[in-house]
């Protein structure tokens, strides 16, 4: 072969490998504050759940404890703010991304949906004596975080692909993250004669700890602000804008009393507040400093998945809240609930290293700046 045409070739070959470089390139950047609040949040959760699951009476009288218990109450709502965030940051600015992805974000709902209702099984022992009764659609179709996720993710993919306009998709989101918290007291109402599952996932039905009315306002609200916040840079930009975001709406709720009821739009509006402001002091942070949360933050999802049957049990199950019980002092239960997530946290690592050499094309696929994927949500 003559030097032109080798040469010919090459230019050729690059300008076809050019063309697939959308779908081969797999460097893909992850919002630097997005893991480091989750991680954040995952901690609280281990933690608060393990204390109180084992801590002793006597010691849930101290003064920080009662504070403690104040400040988890944050944990839920964060996480919801942040999986809602990183669904429309994700998107990027590539036209058509948000129909692209729409697929990867379905299948994700169903396996937070799946893993939400698993986690909740009562066991086959369970089903047989309580029959085909209320009580027993009650324990099998209990609503809880991830259920919550998962459905305000599938709602949230058709309403990101149904408005590409960016206007009409911010108008769309503050709808949903406003309209949601307003109509729940309605929607329990209505729901009161409804087949059980249904009032799980309204939140009329006993048990259902994070029903979808309100709190997917949670969800909307944080892919409302990321809408509202894509054009700036992550780190300060970002991170003044949530404080003054946050602090805004923190001053709001002074001007109205904020009802503690578990159907409150204000009660949603000061907890997004609390979540912006964390979020934006997340952002302020140094990366070397947050990024000692972001690992946790990255598996989010599976140490939930994990720490939850190991402290409360699973099916027919003991947990360690049935095995030992509340009674543990203070330095023990912090060394169990460390324990725990240091565990929770390796068992999740090696799991997502299996996967990756089992699917090494799909290896970093789906981290949040990617413009044709979908986020990671917390997990």
């Amino acid at each position: 072969m003559r030097f032109g045409d080798e040469a010919r070739s090459w230019a050729y070959a690059r300008t076809v490998l050019k063309g697939f470089a959308p779908s081969l390139n797999f460097r893909q950047t992850r919002h630097p504050a997005l893991d480091g609040a989750r991680g954040l949040a995952v901690l609280a959760m281990v933690m608060g759940h393990t204390l109180d699951a084992l801590l002793a009476p006597a010691f849930r009288d101290h003064p920080w404890v009662q504070e403690y218990w104040k400040l988890r109450g944050i944990t839920a709502p964060l996480f919801l703010l942040v999986s809602g965030w990183a669904v429309v940051m994700a998107l990027g600015t590539k036209p058509g991304a948000a129909k692209d992805s729409f697929g990867r974000r379905f299948r994700r709902a169903l396996l937070l949906l799946f893993l939400g209702y698993l986690l909740h099984w009562p066991g086959w022992g369970a089903v047989r004596e309580l029959g085909f009764s209320d009580a027993m659609l009650r324990k099998v179709f209990q609503f809880d975080a991830l259920q919550c996720i998962g459905a305000a993710l599938l709602l949230g993919a058709m309403a990101l692909v149904v408005t590409p306009n960016r206007g009409a998709r911010a108008l769309l989101l503050g709808g949903l993250a406003v309209g949601i918290p307003l109509a729940s007291a309605g929607m329990w109402h209505a729901g009161e004669h409804l087949p059980v599952p249904l009032q799980q996932f309204i939140g009329n039905g006993e048990g259902s700890r994070f029903p979808f009315f309100p709190w997917a306002g949670f969800f909307f609200a944080g892919a409302f602000a990321a809408q509202l916040l894509h054009l700036l840079k992550p780190g300060l930009a970002q991170g003044f804008s949530l404080l003054a975001l946050g602090g805004a709406l923190l001053g709001l709720t002074h001007q109205v009393p904020v009802e503690w009821t578990p159907t409150s739009p204000t009660m949603v509006m000061y907890r997004v507040a609390q979540g912006l402001l964390v979020l934006g002091v997340v952002n302020l942070l140094p990366q070397r400093l947050s990024g000692l949360l972001a690992p946790l933050g990255r598996l989010s999802l599976w140490i939930y998945v994990l720490h939850l049957p190991v402290v409360y049990g699973w099916a027919d199950i003991a947990g360690l809240s049935q095995r030992i019980g509340p009674r543990l002092g203070m330095a023990a239960a912090m060394g169990v609930s460390v324990a725990l997530l240091v565990g929770c946290y390796l068992v999740a690592r090696l799991g997502r290293w299996a996967r990756e050499q089992a699917r090494p094309w799909r290896a970093g696929s789906t981290t949040l700046g990617a413009s044709v994927g979908t986020a990671r949500l917390g997990q």
